[in-house]
């Protein structure tokens, strides 16, 4: 039995008429007939009684049509849902970021409509330094994730660009340094410094240290912490001073002042980090594309 003879009955069923319900189906009259017969034969009671003018069912024939119309419904549904994830527009995505992204305004934004476009998709969220989330989409207990640069990438994996963002220096409010507009790298040269682990993210970590080396030093680090609001809260506390990304300012911590860094100064890049097999994933597309959207429109404004 096929899902074709069950729409045969049902087309039968439903018309009363053989020829009628031919016609429906787009086929002949006999061809019809002999499929319904089949079918009669296989299950092994009439479904059908015949008339001089059209057929009625026979109380096996009611039965059976209540479940074939089930039967069919779900398959149809079933149809459907496969069609809809096929084009991501049903199923899960698992996002990862690292735990300063929230405070840029494109990442909650990203969240947000990709919700609004595809209410049917089941996303989950999980917080990480760099290397931990680039493990995570290795692994694939992850689809992608928001990262700061990578010194190395296993070459499973690809990390797509989407902004380079302002670095600022954070500095105790009252600090003199605060007075400035600006303030040049030089003038942290005698400051304490806190900062997170290479380990944590060393591409980023690499980019203030390399900056701070061409403006003619090397950053006194005393306290290193793995969270950017934990490095900001040491520095509302005076343990030193540090260089954030811009959107840390988000975090509205008391006690921090933030000034621009005159040029030269290091740029916080913000990636996006994927498996390349899995590029053509409809999830992963409609997520990259909203993002790369957004990305664009931001930087129109």
């Amino acid at each position: 039995m096929e899902l074709r003879h069950l729409r045969y009955f049902v087309a039968v069923a439903e018309a009363q008429h053989f020829t009628r319900a031919a016609k429906t189906l787009g086929m002949e009259q006999p061809p019809l007939s002999q499929q319904v017969q089949a079918l009669e034969r296989e299950i092994g009671t009439p479904l059908f009684k015949r008339l001089p003018r059209g057929v009625s069912l026979t109380d096996a024939g009611r039965a059976f049509l209540e479940d074939a119309q089930r039967i069919l419904r779900d398959a149809d549904q079933a149809i459907e849902r496969a069609r809809r994830v096929a084009r991501g527009e049903q199923g899960r995505i698992r996002v990862g970021m690292i735990n300063s992204a929230p405070f840029h305004a494109l990442i909650p934004q990203v969240i947000r409509e990709f919700r609004k476009r595809y209410p049917n998709v089941a996303l989950t969220l999980d917080e990480g330094t760099t290397p931990s989330l680039a493990n995570l989409v290795s692994n694939e207990t992850i689809d992608l994730a928001f990262v700061r640069p990578l010194l190395e990438t296993d070459r499973s994996l690809f990390m797509e660009s989407l902004i380079d963002e302002e670095m600022l220096v954070a500095l105790p409010s009252g600090h003199p340094l605060c007075a400035r507009t600006q303030v040049p790298l030089l003038a942290l040269s005698i400051e304490p410094f806190v900062l997170f682990p290479r380990a944590v993210g060393a591409g980023l970590h690499e980019e203030i240290i390399a900056a701070c080396r061409s403006a003619g030093f090397s950053p006194r680090v005393v306290q290193e912490t793995s969270q950017v609001t934990s490095i900001v809260n040491l520095v509302a506390a005076g343990l030193g001073v540090s260089i954030v990304p811009a959107s840390m300012q988000q975090a509205n911590i008391e006690g921090v002042t933030y000034r621009p860094i005159r040029k030269p100064a290091p740029k916080a890049r913000l990636s996006l980090l994927y498996r390349r097999d899995d590029a053509d994933s409809p999830h992963l597309q409609n997520l990259l594309e909203l993002t790369r959207q957004l990305v664009r429109a931001n930087k129109r404004a």
